[in-house]
């Protein structure tokens, strides 16, 4: 990792004032307003901290929104893999993913009619569907000799409650018996008509879901044609008899439903492959032509772009270039520190790309671009699922690296706002930089664009080596009237001139911190 006397450092040039821009959110001609600086190069620990501070980088350029003045405040937002649980919607892309691979299923709805992103509501509500997924644990030989008490009983009182439900019940598990079906004991009482007491001797009413299942396990029991004894014991046995990873009873992983095993006879194969963004590297020189291709193509198809602007150099600029010098550390991870293209194999052809940065103690999402044609696996989402499960593949090996930082929300943008769905999440308090759960944030959120979520008045005070770290902060003191910061800045206008402030920025804090509190 960098070092304060590390022999490559974080070259910037930082572009003094602020600049006015179109907003891509609200569309306001001039509304949008950020600081910028170009990076050279940066070692992945200053971007991590950059990052941690407002910023964030396009290409190699790196960037913070003025967010008390712009249109669309943007907020940094990350998730915590580690607690990360599906929600009912992302559960539903991912089947959706494995029955296309498996036997080439597309979803019937049109793409264009099913939104790239979940629901809120599907995203924040919690999954009750897996408990009606419980297996019935029972002894084999106690449900044949309950289920022929149960009969003798329901036909001695037939001729009492011939008007009851039991009746039936009783008939249609004759019928069962007759047609030599095996059977779990289904005991249906109906309940005390008024004014009558209970009937102690029978046993307790059954609720209809409980009976459902049962009537479900003999329709499945009725068309296993040789009727295996041993296979219906297998699935009426006590859990504790069964392997941990058997249990139906238990909420399946992200894991488990990304990576769940497709048959030999799959109609379809899919890769995910981890490239550096390196002309260096072979398999991203190689694979480059058709990943450019797939670019223009997304551009042009899902943003309307004209094929002048997305060219081979806006790409290589856009998505190619990184400010991040490559890192490998003893105790990081396999791949190294940097910036990657997840590229997504089917068949053997690229139709989707993410770029992303493996940063000390992130993941963190720069930009997807897919092939439309494929709109209907909802790549925007599962590439999402794929890259947080990446996270937490990572961690594993370092413990440090365990959050997933998805770019900005924006929660005055209604398409921006599917990011907070993926929760566990916190929000960056743009003047305190304390992370801050998002269900903390959004009441306040919705009385105002820009707010400050951190209320602790000590939050911000003196003038810290961490607080001094931030470029912004930085030059906004190097750059004042004063003559002993001007002392400092004058030190490195030699280096390209007098418009280009190259610097490395933890060469100067600690003389910098001194310097500063002294005022």
């Amino acid at each position: 990792m960098a070092s304060w006397a590390a022999l490559s450092p974080s070259i910037v040039e930082y572009f003094e004032g602020e600049d006015f821009y179109r907003c891509g959110y609200c569309k306001n001609e001039s509304g949008s307003r950020s600081n910028g600086m170009w990076a050279h190069s940066m070692t992945v620990q200053d971007y991590q901290d950059l990052i941690d501070r407002g910023w964030r980088r396009s290409g190699k350029y790196v960037y913070k929104p003025v967010m008390n003045q712009t249109c669309c405040p943007q907020y940094t937002i990350r998730c915590r893999p580690l607690q990360f649980q599906p929600s009912k919607s992302h559960k539903k892309v991912l089947k959706k993913m494995l029955k296309f691979l498996a036997k080439g299923e597309i979803s019937k709805g049109n793409c264009e009619d099913e939104p790239m992103e979940p629901t809120v509501e599907d995203a924040v509500s919690s999954d009750f569907g897996l408990i009606n997924k419980l297996d019935i644990h029972c002894d084999l030989k106690t449900l044949n000799d309950d289920l022929k008490k149960s009969l003798e009983s329901e036909e001695k009182k037939k001729a009492k409650r011939e008007e009851s439900n039991e009746i039936t019940h009783s008939q249609d598990m004759e019928e069962k018996l007759g047609s030599g079906e095996p059977s779990c004991s289904v005991k249906v009482h109906t309940a005390p008509q008024p004014g009558r007491g209970a009937d102690l001797s029978k046993p307790p009413c059954r609720k209809a879901k409980e009976i459902r299942k049962e009537r479900k396990r003999l329709k499945l029991m009725q068309q296993n044609p040789a009727g295996e004894h041993e296979g219906f014991q297998a699935q009426c046995q006590p859990s504790s008899l069964l392997p941990p990873k058997t249990k139906s009873n238990q909420p399946k992983s992200l894991e488990d439903l990304i990576f769940e095993s497709l048959p030999e006879n799959a109609s379809h194969k899919l890769e995910v492959r981890l490239v550096p963004v390196s002309f260096e590297d072979p398999e991203f020189k190689s694979s480059f032509s058709q990943s450019f291709s797939l670019y223009v193509k997304y551009q042009m198809a899902i943003h309307q772009d004209p094929p002048d602007e997305c060219g081979k150099t806006e790409f290589t600029r856009f998505l190619c270039s990184s400010p991040l010098e490559t890192e490998n550390s003893p105790n990081g991870p396999d791949c190294g520190y940097g910036s990657f293209h997840q590229q997504y194999w089917l068949d053997g052809k690229i139709i989707a790309v993410g770029v992303i940065d493996i940063l000390p103690y992130c993941v963190s999402s720069v930009y997807l671009y897919y092939d439309p044609d494929y709109s209907f696996l909802s790549l925007g989402v599962y590439s999402a699922l794929r890259e947080i499960a990446f996270t937490r593949q990572l961690h594993e090996k370092t413990p440090q690296l365990s959050y997933y930082y998805m770019g900005f929300y924006i929660h005055s943008c209604p398409k921006m706002k599917y990011k907070g769905q993926y929760r566990p999440s916190d929000l960056l308090c743009p003047e305190t930089y304390v992370w801050v759960p998002i269900e903390q944030c959004l009441p306040s959120l919705e009385k105002s664009k820009y707010c400050r979520f951190n209320q602790d008045p000590e939050a911000a005070g003196k003038v810290t080596e961490s607080t001094a770290r931030e470029p912004d902060f930085l030059l906004s003191h190097l750059t004042s009237s004063s003559a002993g910061k001007l002392d400092i800045l004058q030190q490195f206008h030699h280096l390209s001139g007098p418009r280009f402030l190259a610097f490395t920025i933890k060469m100067i804090i600690r003389s910098f911190i001194l310097d500063c509190n002294k005022d």
